[in-house]
């Protein structure tokens, strides 16, 4: 393998989703790293925990000694091999550690020494972070924004994906923005999703150009919050209102939520465990409204979920769900929206079905 150079050009590696092996522990890459990361540590967590204490009480030499104690023998050759593993996987990538120094300077000399030069990044972690932060918020501050609002159900997501320069706010948060909306894949990490967040701009912003369209999104999504910058920018961006009838809507929330949500759970859990676990999911989320469904209606609407349920586990007929959907619409997410998007009339370029909105989109970038 011919011999590259270590890399600061941060913009070219989030580009080109360019393979990255983070060297650090499992625990520091559980609080935030990049889309195109894996894990491949050093250390693992009580090693660099006590190593890191170590370092505290008796200064760096005596911890990097005490580091080479711990990573020594089978253990160091399994730690070689796995790194030797992502080297021929991804041999255009690079690696890195926290700040680019010790940890990733000694596995980039433990490859070495095993046949293979690889580079890394400069800076490590805390340089890309940094430069993924910066973006962001310049690119939230000069970016042309434009928003996909409607009503639940009209399928606002699959349209999203139609137009010149989406970034998908549900996607990279993997959360559908309601109390139904969690997915069977946990969320990522905060500092994750700003990650992923910032490389979406980024590409939206280099690679595509344009208003970037964005799904009308509250604060939060799921657990994993949108920057205060982009609500603000988002609050005084003009609105494309997306409208579907309702039995289109309903079909789609039938797709969404029930059919494949179903097929998640099974294909995560098996046929009896993911049934129950879907089950639990759509009651779930059920109770979770109840108070701002008042107890009453909350019950009523209960009730034709379990019945809903109990006919799909028999019959596998989908369609006993389209009660509660109705009425879960009509009575609690039609409201809500409509008094919103009142307060919001001044700022819609266009209203129709996915045709009118796409069309619309076109036209904008070809003007």
């Amino acid at each position: 393998m011919a011999t590259r150079p270590d890399t600061d050009d941060y913009l070219s590696l989030f580009l080109n989703d360019v393979p990255l092996m983070d060297v650090r522990a499992p625990v520091e890459f559980a609080k935030g790293s990049f889309p195109s990361a894996e894990n491949a540590p050093l250390m693992n967590d009580e090693e660099r925990h006590r190593v890191g204490i170590c370092y505290k009480e008796k200064g760096q030499d005596k911890a990097i000694e005490l580091g080479h104690q711990l990573v020594a023998g089978d253990i160091k050759a399994q730690r070689i091999e796995a790194w030797k593993r992502f080297v021929a996987r991804h041999p255009d990538g690079y690696l890195f550690c926290f700040r680019g120094g010790l940890r990733s300077r000694l596995t980039q000399q433990w490859i070495r020494d095993s046949g293979i030069d690889y580079p890394l990044v400069k800076g490590g972690y805390k340089a890309l972070r940094r430069f993924l932060i910066d973006s962001l918020e310049e690119l939230i501050e000069k970016s042309e924004f434009r928003i996909l609002s409607g009503r639940t159900g009209t399928g606002k997501t699959r349209v999203l994906h139609k137009l010149p320069n989406p970034v998908d706010l549900e996607g990279l948060a993997n959360h559908r923005g309601s109390s139904f909306g969690r997915q069977v894949t946990p969320q990522p990490s905060q500092i994750d999703f700003e990650n992923r967040l910032s490389v979406a701009m980024l590409k939206a912003h280099h690679l595509t150009g344009g208003p970037v369209y964005l799904e009308d999104e509250s604060r939060l999504i799921g657990r994993c919050a949108l920057p205060e910058s982009l609500r603000e920018r988002m609050a005084g961006a003009p609105l494309l209102v997306l409208e579907q009838p309702m039995e289109e809507r309903i079909a789609i929330i039938r797709k969404d939520y029930v059919e494949d949500m179903h097929a998640d759970y099974v294909a995560r859990d098996g046929e009896e465990a993911g049934w129950l676990n879907f089950r639990d999911y759509l009651l779930s989320a059920m109770d979770r409204i109840r108070k701002r469904l008042g107890g009453e209606r909350h019950k009523q609407l209960r009730a034709l979920m379990e019945a809903a349920l109990s006919t799909q586990e028999q019959h596998g007929d989908l369609h006993g769900h389209d009660a509660w959907i109705e009425a879960l619409l009509t009575d609690y997410y039609d409201p809500m929206y409509d008094y919103q998007l009142g307060q919001k009339e001044g700022r819609i370029l266009v209203r129709g079905g996915p045709e009118v909105i796409i069309e619309q989109a076109n036209l904008a970038r070809s003007a």
